[in-house]
């Protein structure tokens, strides 16, 4: 009982304390952080939302395919939302990809088949096919989810449009369309489609100034979108407001270089307007825009001819009238000679005028036959037949001599007159 006591050894204590804290943090804190042999490391994943905002922000910037890419991968991450179908799906028509649209609003619908939006943009992509009667289906179903649903009057209004311009749609089908316009602009006046329909019901009743007013708004709602600068400068071409066009089909053809259509309509300008080598430069690269479209190669036939290029011409234009494979491997489909159809009555009697000019009678008064045949109500075809009948017979009488070069591009011919141009499609 009288032993003495050792007194404690602080530091040790103190030592062995750290060593407890030491393991203590490493295996609470250290140890969980590390990857394990054999588990999968954890990733970090975005939100679906988070793909939402980025694609709306693209879409916002005109940048349609990054949009739709944002879209897609919103839906991989969350593929049970229809919202962002249908977002996909009005992202892919303004990118012109009608099919996939098409696909995208029914994948909506099979997830929500009550989704009046899913059936609104379903009929807008179907329309864009030449679907009418298919879309018109579709978008009276959206309406009777919803009838205040502003797309859906405003897609409806574009639909009986061009239903009338088909020849399908009903007897008052101009009518019906002002009134959805109407109706789509009262429920949301500040949407970029209700602009664009009303502007469109404009243009085919042939109020164009009210039209351009009607696409300014959707453009001011939207500057990006180079469908909307198309529709506008349709409208300045047709007033005779040639600058003006031109500079909106420039504007769309910067947003997506890569569609033929503002090439095409900036090369028809210039033509109407006499320069033709600037129409036969952009009508070179609306070609090389897509080089499988036998229209295309038929408006570059008409601008070499207008440029004194007769053989260029022959060869553009006669993919036109018999199809045929290019240099490059590239498969043509003839277009059939239709009446109503300007555009392609223009392609046909320019290839035999083009012929009758080196001489090529045979095939020429081919041509010139079939044009007389078809569409004889055409006044302009059928006084570019009889001049191709009149030339080929000078021809005979008195043969040209050939040349070493093509003339000069302001010794080209003035027989054509500038073809008038169909009623415009969406």
């Amino acid at each position: 009982m009288n032993r003495r006591r050792k007194r404690p050894n602080l530091f040790r204590i103190a030592l062995l304390s750290l060593l407890i804290a030491a393991t203590t943090y490493v295996t609470g804190y250290v140890i969980p952080t590390q990857p394990q042999f054999g588990v999968p490391t954890p990733t970090i994943t975005r939100s679906p939302e988070s793909f939402v905002t980025e694609a709306e922000g693209y879409f916002a910037e005109g940048k349609l395919l990054p949009a739709i890419e944002a879209y897609k991968q919103a839906i991989a991450s969350s593929p049970e939302d229809p919202a962002v179908y249908v977002a996909l799906a009005r992202t892919q028509v303004f990118a012109g990809q009608y099919k996939d649209a098409q696909t995208s609003a029914e994948s909506a619908i099979l997830l929500n088949n009550n989704n009046s939006n899913a059936h609104a943009v379903r009929a807008w992509a179907l329309d864009f096919q030449g679907e009418t009667l298919e879309a018109e289906a579709s978008i009276k179903r959206a309406l009777e989810l919803d009838p205040n649903n502003a797309l859906a009057h405003a897609y409806y209004s574009e639909i009986l449009v061009d239903a009338y311009y088909s020849g399908t749609g009903i007897i008052n089908a101009i009518e019906k369309a002002i009134e959805e316009s109407k109706v789509a602009i009262a429920l949301a006046p500040d949407a970029l489609e209700t602009h664009r329909a009303r502007g469109y019901v404009y243009e085919a009743t042939g109020n164009y100034e009210e039209a351009i007013r009607e696409y300014e708004a959707a453009i001011a709602v939207n500057p990006n979108i180079a469908d909307l600068h198309l529709a506008l400068g349709r409208n300045h071409r047709i007033l005779g407001s040639y600058d003006k066009a031109v500079l909106a089909f420039t504007r769309a053809n910067a947003l997506n270089p890569e569609d033929p259509t503002p090439d095409l309509f900036i090369s028809r300008t210039y033509a109407t307007i006499g320069e033709y080598a600037k129409a036969m430069q952009y009508a070179e690269s609306a070609k090389d825009n897509n080089p499988a479209d036998t229209s295309l190669r038929g408006n570059l036939g008409v601008m070499y001819y207008r440029n004194a290029y007769w053989t260029e011409a022959i060869t553009e234009l006669g993919y036109v009238v018999d199809g045929g494979v290019t240099e490059d491997g590239v498969r043509l489909e003839p277009i059939n000679l239709i009446p109503n159809d300007t555009r392609t009555a223009e392609y046909y009697f320019t290839y035999g005028l083009a012929l009758s000019r080196l001489n090529e009678c045979g095939k020429a008064l081919t041509v010139a036959r079939s044009i007389l045949e078809r569409i004889p109500a055409d006044e302009l075809a059928v006084e570019n037949a009889n001049a191709i009948i009149a030339r080929c017979q000078q021809n005979l009488d008195s043969p040209p001599q050939p040349t070493e070069t093509p003339l000069e591009a302001d010794s080209a011919p003035t027989e054509i007159p500038t073809a008038t141009e169909p009623p415009a499609t969406p």
